[in-house]
This record gives structure tokens, sequence and C-alpha cells, in this order.
């Protein structure tokens, strides 16, 4: 007992020693550091698109020669709220319009195929244009450096007749073709 005494005194002597408490409690600072990460991965949204999805150019004929139309127009389509966090590109592709009931090889004068350009634009400086009827498309995909988000415009424009000017539609209640427009990102 005496010494658990004597180790009781010596406590209340060392904190009543004025200069041994300020040791202890002032001027000493301690702080860490803890890191916080997460990640944003790279990716692409291409958008709501407006309307019904569909260009409807109607008779693509002009109804006294029996062939195309030089006045078809279809009015733009949007993509809204498009966006990719990195990095990215945007390419457009696209399918000629082509009779989809007469599927043997058009008579001497008939086409059963129409061209067209297809092209995207708002996401880069040049709109990535592709056309139908080339066999290469170097303009079809367009690079941006940065993340983006905007509106795409998506238009279709100068038909034409494969085979030429002047051969005739070949008669078909249904031609399709299809555009697509593709956001990727980049590493």
């Amino acid at each position: 007992m005496r010494r658990q005494a004597a180790i009781f005194s010596a406590l209340l002597a060392a904190m009543a020693l004025p200069g041994l408490a300020q040791a202890q409690s002032t001027g000493s600072t301690d702080s860490k550091t803890v890191g916080i990460i997460g990640t944003v991965p790279a990716m692409c949204f291409g958008g709501t698109l407006t309307g019904d999805g569909t260009f409807d150019l109607g008779v693509l004929v002009d109804l006294t020669t029996g062939q195309l139309r030089t006045d078809l127009t279809a009015p733009n389509k949007l993509l809204v709220g498009s966006y990719c966090t990195s990095r990215s590109s945007i390419t457009v592709s696209a399918t000629p319009l082509e009779a989809q009931n007469y599927q043997a090889a058009a008579p001497n004068g008939f086409s059963r195929v129409v061209h067209y350009q297809a092209s995207a634009a708002g996401w880069t400086a040049l709109p990535a244009t592709y056309s139908t009827a080339n066999a290469s498309n170097a303009a079809a995909t367009q690079s941006r450096s940065t993340a983006f988000t905007g509106d795409i415009t998506v238009a279709i424009s100068n038909f034409s007749t494969a085979g030429g000017a002047s051969l005739r539609l070949v008669g078909d209640p249904s031609y399709r073709g299809v555009v697509t427009v593709t956001l990727a990102a980049v590493n």
C-alpha cells in the first residue's frame, strides 16, 4: 500500500509543476493525411433521338417521269444530350435506300438503289459525313480532344439513283436505308 501511495504522491507532484504540464500540451501538433480516390470511366451516351426516329421521304420519284425526285428533302433529326467523358470520336455510317420487296436485278433502264449523303454535325468542328455511293469515306470519323456534351444534328441529302440519273426506280412500296451515329471514348 505504501508503494501505491508513493506513486500517487509523485503523480500529484508532477501535475503541480507548471513546466511539466505545459510541455505536454503546448507547441506540439501532429497531422496525418488520408487520401481519397475514385474513378470516372471513359464513357459516351449518344443522346435521345427527337421525333419518331425515321427520315420519311415519301414518294421518291417524280410521278410524271418515274425518275428520282430532284427536290427530296427531310427534316434534320436531333440527338439531344449526347456526351463523352473523355476524348472521343464520332462516326456516321449509312446504307443506301434499297427496294425491299423487289430483290431481283433491276431490268435495263431501272435501278433499285438510291444513294445519299448522311452527316452528323455539332460534335466536332467539321461534321462527320458518309456517302453511300463512295467506296471510301475518310470524313466519316471525326475526333475531338476533350470531353464534351451537346446535341448532334443528323441530316441526309444529295440523293442520286445508283447507275445514273437517267434510270428509273423499280416500283416497290418499301425502300429502306439506315443512318448510324456512333460516339466512342478514346483513352
